[in-house]
C-alpha cells in the first residue's frame, strides 16, 4: 500500500508538470498562429521502434490538434506543425513550407516557443509554493529555544560535534532556525568550512575538513543527519503489540534508565538499544514524575522497545508565521528563487569534483521516495513545486531533443544568421533523444543497484 501512494503521488505531479510545461508551448505556439498536430501527456512512441510501439492509452481530435494520453511515461510532447522533433516525423520537409508552420515563423518567435514550457514551470513552482505559504503558513523551531542542544550523531562527530552542543554559527551566518539539512546544505553547497557552538558555556569553532563535504554528499549517507535535537524520552505513544506496551509502560511515561545505565535523553536509550537487537534488558521509568518503575522487557529484532518519544514541539516553543496571499506571492518565489540556486550551485560543485554525480542522480524510485509512503498534502506540493523547478532548470540544459537543445540552434541562428539544416536537426535530435533515454536508463539503473545493496 506505502509503495502504490509513493507511485500515485509521483504520477499525479509528473502528469501535473509534464501537462502544463507542454501547455506552456501549446500556448506560444497558438499566440503565433503556428499549429500544433499533438498535444500529449506521456509518449506514445518508443524512438527508433517508433513503428512498432506506436499507440496511445487514449486520443481525441479536437480542431487541428489531437490530444492524447501515451504508455510511455518518460515526459510529454506537443507536436508542432513544421518541427523537427522527439518524433522524428520529417515527411512535411518534402512539401513546401507553410504560413502555419514552425519552420515559417521568425527566429524570435520561434525562440519563446521553444522557451514557453521551461517559462511555465519556473512560474508554477514560485506559484505553487506561494500557495503552500499562504494555506499552511511557516512553523519552526527556533534555535535558541532547543534548551538542551544537540545530539550529535555519527557523521556529526567525525566533524566534531558532541552531544549537549548548542550551534551558534554556520559559517558567518547566525543559526536562527533549527534546522539540520540547512547546515548540511550549507557544507555541501555553499563551501562553509566552520561551525560555531556553545559548548560548557563557551564558544567553540568546529573546522569541517576539507574532504568531508564528498562524504556528506555520498548516496550511502543521503539518509543520515549531522546532529539533531537532544530530548528526554517521555513516552508518546507505544505501538501496538509492542515489548513496552507488553510489560505495561504507559504513554506519559519518561524513560530514564537502561540496565544500569542512566538515559536522561532519547538518544542515549536508543544508542544502547540499537546495538542490542533480541537482548533482554532492564528499563528504568519515571511515572508521574514521582514514582520510579523498572520493568524487564525484550528488544525487538531492529533494537527498539517500540516507544514513539513526544517530539521537539512538547518540550519547545514553535514559531509560526501566517502569510495572506500577497505576502505568500513574493515569498513563494523567493523561496523558488533560492531553490534553484542551490541547484545551481549543485551542478557547480559536480563540475569541480566535489560531488559525484551517480550521488546526486536517481531515478523514479529515488523521486517517488522523496514524497513519502503517506499522503501528505503540504508535502506533495512541496515537492511538486520543487519538481516543476527542477524540470525548468534540466530541460534548458543544452542537450539536443530538450528545449535547451533547441534554444542552443536558435540562438546560433539569431547570432551569426545562418540557421542549421534540417538534416543536421534530425540528426541533432535523435542523437539527443538517445543522450535522454541513456540518462534515464543510468538513473534508475542506479535505484536498482542500490535496492539490491540494501
Amino acid at each position: 500500500m506505502k509503495i502504490l501512494i509513493m507511485i500515485g503521488q509521483l504520477l499525479l505531479s509528473l502528469s501535473i508538470l509534464i501537462t502544463l510545461h507542454e501547455m506552456g508551448h501549446f500556448m506560444t505556439a497558438r499566440w503565433f498562429k503556428t499549429r500544433v498536430e499533438k498535444f500529449y501527456l506521456f509518449f506514445d512512441f518508443l524512438f527508433p521502434l517508433a513503428n512498432v510501439l506506436n499507440f496511445a492509452l487514449w486520443k481525441k481530435k479536437i480542431g487541428d490538434t489531437e490530444y492524447g494520453i501515451g504508455w510511455f511515461p518518460l515526459g510529454g510532447y506537443v507536436k508542432i506543425a513544421g518541427m523537427i522533433d522527439e518524433s522524428n516525423d520529417t515527411a512535411f520537409l518534402d512539401q513546401p513550407p507553410q504560413p502555419w508552420e514552425f519552420r515559417t515563423k521568425p527566429a524570435w518567435q520561434r525562440l519563446i516557443i521553444m522557451l514557453g514550457g521551461v517559462i511555465v514551470n519556473f512560474l508554477l513552482g514560485g506559484l505553487i509554493y506561494a500557495g503552500v505559504l499562504a494555506y499552511w503558513g511557516e512553523e519552526f523551531l527556533p534555535a535558541k529555544n532547543v534548551e538542551y542542544g544537540i545530539y550529535a550523531d555519527s557523521l556529526g562527530q567525525k566533524i566534531g560535534l558532541q552531544d549537549g552542543d548548542k550551534i551558534l554559527m554556520v559559517g558567518e551566518q547566525p543559526f536562527v532556525k533549527f534546522s539540520e539539512p540547512l547546515v548540511k546544505r550549507a557544507i555541501i553547497i555553499e563551501n562553509v568550512d566552520r561551525l560555531t557552538v556553545e559548548r560548557a558555556g563557551q564558544n567553540v569553532v568546529i573546522n569541517v575538513p576539507a574532504d568531508f563535504t564528498k562524504e556528506l554528499a555520498a548516496h550511502e549517507n543521503k539518509d543520515k543527519v549531522l546532529f539533531g535535537v537532544r530530548l528526554p524520552f517521555i513516552a508518546g505513544e507505544l505501538h501496538k503489540g509492542s515489548p513496552a506496551e507488553k510489560v505495561g509502560i504507559k504513554v506519559g511515561d519518561q524513560i530514564i534508565g537502561y540496565n544500569d545505565i542512566a538515559t536522561p535523553y532519547f538518544q542515549d536509550f536508543q544508542r544502547l538499544a540499537s546495538k542490542n537487537p533480541n537482548k533482554d534488558v532492564s528499563v528504568k521509568v519515571l511515572r508521574n514524575k514521582t514514582d520510579t518503575l523498572s520493568f524487564a522487557l525484550k528488544l525487538t529484532e531492529e533494537g527498539k522497545a517500540g516507544i514513539y518519544p513526544k517530539g521537539p514541539g512538547e518540550f519547545f516553543e514553535l514559531q509560526r508565521k501566517d502569510y495572506s496571499l500577497l505576502q505568500a506571492l513574493p515569498a513563494g518565489f523567493v523561496k523558488g528563487v533560492d531553490f534553484l540556486t542551490v541547484q545551481l550551485k549543485a551542478f557547480g560543485q559536480m563540475f569541480k569534483g566535489k560531488i559525484k554525480a551517480s550521488d546526486s542522480l536517481g531515478g523514479f524510485a529515488s523521486i517517488g521516495q522523496m514524497f513519502g509512503s503517506e499522503w501528505l498534502w503540504e508535502r506533495f506540493w512541496s515537492m511538486t513545486a520543487a519538481l516543476s523547478i527542477i524540470l525548468a532548470f534540466m530541460n534548458l540544459l543544452p542537450i539536443p531533443a530538450l528545449d535547451g537543445g533547441y534554444v542552443m540552434f536558435l540562438l546560433f541562428e539569431m547570432v551569426t544568421g545562418r540557421k542549421p539544416s534540417d538534416k543536421f536537426m534530425e540528426w541533432a535530435g535523435t542523437i539527443g533523444f538517445f543522450i535522454l533515454i541513456a540518462l534515464m536508463l543510468w538513473a534508475n539503473g542506479l535505484d536498482v543497484l542500490r535496492g539490491c545493496s540494501r
